[in-house]
């Protein structure tokens, strides 16, 4: 029985900005600092997003905190870390994104069951403005459906 894994940190906004095609599962390269202070949930995926850079994967501009008792060679926060993938993924992804208009985004960072850090990437498509507004649109209008629903069952 597998145990359910517990997100560190989601990328809530990606949802929001982009039409989400493909997800990959990927591992991270990390240091001690950095397991230490995502264990305390300080990271942030906000503004992040991976690039294929000579055959390999890296996600940058993720925000992962200093640990707080860490010393001198505690890690930078800002620090582009390499994402673990087969050689056949990483060739699929590259190609998937020199398709016009495509990403790689973060959705979500968590602890699989052996406790190792793990990445949910997405082959994403950026979003125009109309778009988000037809998103919110359907939203409000199931939300509208289902108090209606409740409110008839009473």
């Amino acid at each position: 029985m597998a145990r359910e894994e517990k997100p560190i940190a989601e990328n809530r906004k990606a949802r929001h900005d982009y039409f989400i095609d493909e997800v990959v599962e990927a591992g991270i390269a990390l240091t001690g600092t950095e397991v230490k202070s995502m264990r305390l949930g300080r990271v942030n995926l906000r503004d992040s997003f991976a690039r294929v850079v000579n055959g390999e994967v890296f996600l940058i501009n993720c925000h992962v905190a200093p640990y707080d008792k860490g010393n001198r060679w505690n890690h930078d926060p800002y620090r582009d870390r390499k994402l673990l993938l087969h050689k056949k993924e990483i060739r699929e992804l590259q190609a998937k994104v020199k398709q016009d208009g495509m990403t790689l985004v973060p959705l979500k960072l968590y602890f699989d069951k052996h406790g190792r850090a793990k990445l949910s990437l997405a082959v994403a498509r950026g979003k125009k403005q109309y778009d988000k507004r037809h998103t919110i649109h359907e939203r409000e209008a199931m939300r509208h459906i289902e108090r209606v629903m409740k409110e008839r069952t009473r």
